[in-house]
């Protein structure tokens, strides 16, 4: 009942339509003086079912006041001009995307090694001085003595420079003790 009455009310309001869009949704305004200060109110009408989806770009821009004047139906067509060539460049490129792809795929030629590309963490470890639990990296590094020649110890020996940074367990830490190296 409070719906048809507010329908009839609205017949007699100072409303006014604004536009209509592609889906048939209609726009309206409203002029309203609250405490001395004229406001507008904005807002849609669906035809049919309430979609918020079916509402264009730049009615929702006038709707939330981001436009001033409410777009015309010249402006539309173009813009729905302007996407639909947007559209056909977009498949176009991705056609293009496909045929580039299908004749690199044809050229080139993958060879696969089965092994994984990339850098040899054995020897990243072997930089690292010996840790606190330092078991389980002794057993490691024993393995990989037994393996390496005694060259190539003595120029593993000689290329890493022995560190300067601070290395403890914690327990005798004292705040205000480390001094950066001179």
């Amino acid at each position: 009942m409070s719906k048809w009455f507010g329908r009839i009310a609205g017949l007699f309001s100072n409303r006014s339509m604004v536009g209509r869009d592609k889906a048939g949704n209609r726009y309206f305004t409203r002029k309203d003086e609250v405490d001395g200060i004229m406001k507008e109110k904005r807002w849609v009408v669906f035809k049919g079912e309430e979609d918020p989806t079916s509402v264009p770009v730049e009615w929702i821009c006038w709707l939330n006041g981001q436009r001033k004047k409410a777009p015309t139906p010249e402006e539309m067509i173009e813009l729905e001009a302007k996407r639909e060539r947007v559209r056909q460049n977009v498949a176009l490129l991705k056609k293009e995307e496909e045929e580039r792809k299908a004749r690199e795929g044809s050229t080139r030629k993958v060879v696969n090694t089965g092994k994984a590309g990339g850098p040899d963490l054995k020897s990243f470890i072997r930089q690292f001085p010996v840790s606190s639990e330092g078991d389980e990296y002794k057993e490691e590094t024993s393995e990989m003595d037994g393996m390496r020649t005694s060259k190539e110890k003595e120029a593993e020996t000689e290329k890493l420079p022995e560190s300067t940074e601070p290395t403890g367990t914690g327990q005798t830490f004292r705040p205000g003790t480390w001094q950066p190296p001179t």
